[in-house]
């Protein structure tokens, strides 16, 4: 029997809109989806791609503390491997939905270290969230000669500050809790009068927030984006 295959399918920051037409037609051929859920409440993944689902399909929610310190759980993705790798033996080809692009930061990526070396995976890429937000925001990143440097808001900051100073683009994401840190971070490094602030990117509880009035904590999924010459066309 051949074997089905894994598809990592990157679905966009948020919009329904922006998923590729690639992706689309793999979604729409596979009868076998998983994606990331938390604990309690909706799946944003699943929430993407539901404009889009016109027939019943088999359903693996891969559920985990999201914004949890303890993720990703390797106790939830090895059973999840072990019921994926079951169900691609027998010949079922599974797309695994990925907010924004798989490699970037990607959820995905926890599934592909598992399955690469016995499955066959295929990586689809998406839009990710920088690229959206700048679109929204109306900001390029980055421009000529510029370098880019996207910071996990996780980090002490005395490490978010030195990773600022490397470029002329920043953006910073997995903000959450960490936003005092984060704003502390951009006074210091320069950068407060050119950053920009902006949460749930492509859903309809999308905000543009100026810094001066963010107070913590603030979503997980918002993005703050800087450039040192404030527009990088300058």
């Amino acid at each position: 029997m051949t074997k089905g295959t894994l598809y990592g399918l990157g679905i966009g920051p948020g919009d329904s809109d922006l998923i590729t037409v690639k992706a689309l037609k793999i979604l729409k051929s596979v009868d076998i989806l998983v994606y990331p859920a938390p604990l309690d409440g909706d799946s944003l993944a699943r929430k993407i791609i539901d404009p889009h689902l016109d027939k019943k399909y088999t359903e693996i929610a891969i559920k985990m503390p999201l914004e949890n310190s303890q993720f990703p759980s390797d106790e939830v993705y090895g059973e999840a491997t072990t019921k994926i790798s079951k169900l691609l033996d027998s010949g079922s080809d599974i797309a695994a939905i990925c907010e924004g692009d798989p490699f970037l930061y990607g959820s995905f990526i926890y599934l592909f270290e598992r399955l690469i070396k016995t499955e066959k995976v295929v990586v689809v890429p998406g839009v990710s969230s920088p690229m959206a937000c700048a679109a929204i925001l109306g900001k390029p990143l980055v421009t000529k000669n510029d370098c880019l440097v996207i910071i996990p808001g996780t980090l002490p900051e005395e490490q978010i500050i030195k990773k600022m100073e490397v470029a002329e683009g920043v953006v910073v994401v997995k903000i959450g809790r960490h936003i005092k840190k984060i704003l502390s971070a951009l006074k210091k490094s320069g950068l407060m009068d050119n950053a920009q602030y902006i949460e749930r990117a492509g859903l309809k509880e999308e905000r543009i927030v100026p810094l001066s009035e963010i107070s913590a904590p603030v979503p997980y999924f918002s993005i703050i984006m800087a450039h040192r010459r404030g527009d990088a066309w300058k």
